[in-house]
């Protein structure tokens, strides 16, 4: 019996060793990992965040609240979307799911995309974006400019399989099925016309190539990967809470991915249960429908049954009719609705009493400040997020033509258009 154990025990033994020898080699290569990360935030990405707090006067002597905007244009992508490209890819690194010398691929409407256009190199990565062919034309001109490889694409439902955010997740699944068949020692053919996820290589080759370049694909996946959430929650809610001195009343802000509100409201109530939070909804968008009733449409709305009118709103990236992962974590007190002239009045209103020069999402989150501060009375402090500057809508928000065609031609000369004299 004493060598069946003595077999026994040192089968035993030589599991245990290669079980130690892989958990070894995967914290290894997880230090490693993060070293690598540590040493790529003294860079570029240490400039994201920490944005100023800033007092928009004209609107705070207007109300008799203290209205602060979060200066989130000054990033150095020009957007709040930096943060969460950060957190996107820096959590993708960590677990393994984007390799250096990857290709990071999203559906965005613009911020998100110039965000990680602007990130992604930094790491190490290259950028893959898909972005609906009614987007600001500038923005597919700065992504470009920024080295990334730009799809623009008709606007579909994202039910259908051609919606700029499916196009993306398959672009990420291309790449890494391009990476696969060239590590096996097979060439990609660019006449070829063969099947990479249900798309002929002849139809889409002009993506191929870069594609097949890179090493691996990762899908950044804003609207549903909680890094998003995460990245608000851990750098902009707390900014905002200490820049504050944690005394504020409210916060607003618009949603699209819902990433941003939901993670600064959650950690605002998390510190202090007592601070109100508000969504700020533009036209075409269901989550004000939600959050006041509970209910984001009927039946016969749904995306992919209603039938959408092709300029639902003049904001770009915020509104939306679905319920994102992201946003499922917000904890808000109720909402408010914006509209598309009001959003235009106000950044016309911003730029002649302040000085400043915002874009879409910024002006219609400024009419949400607007809106809490009649709701709540004077003396209070409300925060909101001015996501980006006008300088990427030029061709639609601020383009006068553009307004004119659309009935949206501004000519207020004070507040009037939202009730202040």
């Amino acid at each position: 019996m004493a060598p069946v154990r003595t077999a026994g025990a040192v089968a035993t033994l030589l599991s245990l060793a290669v079980v130690c020898y892989f958990l070894c080699k995967t914290t290894q290569q997880k230090s490693s990992r993060r070293n690598k990360l540590q040493r790529r935030r003294t860079g570029l990405v240490a400039a994201i965040g920490n944005t100023p707090l800033i007092r928009i006067n004209s609107l705070s002597d207007a109300t008799g609240c203290e209205i602060l905007g979060k200066a989130e244009f000054l990033n150095p992508g020009g957007s709040v979307k930096d943060r969460v490209a950060v957190k996107i890819i820096e959590e993708a690194l960590e677990s393994g799911a984007l390799a250096e010398g990857g290709v990071v691929t999203e559906g965005s409407a613009g911020s998100t995309a110039i965000s990680l256009a602007t990130v992604a190199p930094a790491y190490g990565c290259r950028c893959h974006v898909v972005i609906p062919d009614d987007a600001a034309l500038e923005k597919a001109q700065i992504l470009e400019a920024l080295g990334a490889t730009v799809e623009r694409v008709r606007p579909v439902s994202i039910t259908h399989r051609d919606h700029f955010v499916n196009i993306a997740r398959r672009r990420a699944l291309e790449a890494s099925d391009l990476t696969s068949t060239t590590r096996k020692g097979n060439q990609i053919d660019a006449n070829d016309s063969s099947q990479i996820n249900g798309h002929s290589i002849s139809e889409e080759k002009q993506n191929m190539q870069f594609l097949s370049e890179c090493k691996g694909g990762f899908f950044a996946d804003q609207f549903e990967n909680l890094a998003n959430f995460r990245s608000h929650y851990e750098g902009t809610g707390p900014e905002i809470f200490e820049q504050t001195g944690g005394k504020l009343d409210a916060f607003i802000a618009a949603a699209g991915t819902g990433g941003t509100v939901a993670g600064v409201s959650q950690y605002l109530k998390d510190k202090n249960s007592n601070i109100k939070c508000f969504l700020i909804d533009p036209p075409g968008s269901g989550l004000y429908n939600k959050v006041t009733r509970g209910v984001m449409y009927t039946r016969e709305e749904a995306e992919g049954r209603r039938l959408k009118n092709p300029f639902d709103t003049i904001t770009e990236g915020i509104g939306i009719n679905r319920l994102t992962e992201n946003f499922k974590m917000a904890k808000l007190d109720g909402a408010f609705r914006g509209t598309d002239m009001e959003a235009v009045e106000m950044s016309r209103y911003l730029l002649k009493n302040d000085g400043l020069f915002i874009g879409s999402s910024s002006a219609m989150n400024c009419v949400g400040a607007v809106r809490v501060a009649k709701a709540l009375g004077p003396g209070h402090t409300i925060v909101t997020i001015l996501c980006d500057s006008g300088m990427r809508h030029l061709s639609k928000f601020h383009n006068a033509e553009y307004l004119s065609e659309h009935g949206l031609t501004p000519s207020a000369t004070g507040l009037e258009f939202l009730g202040l004299s």
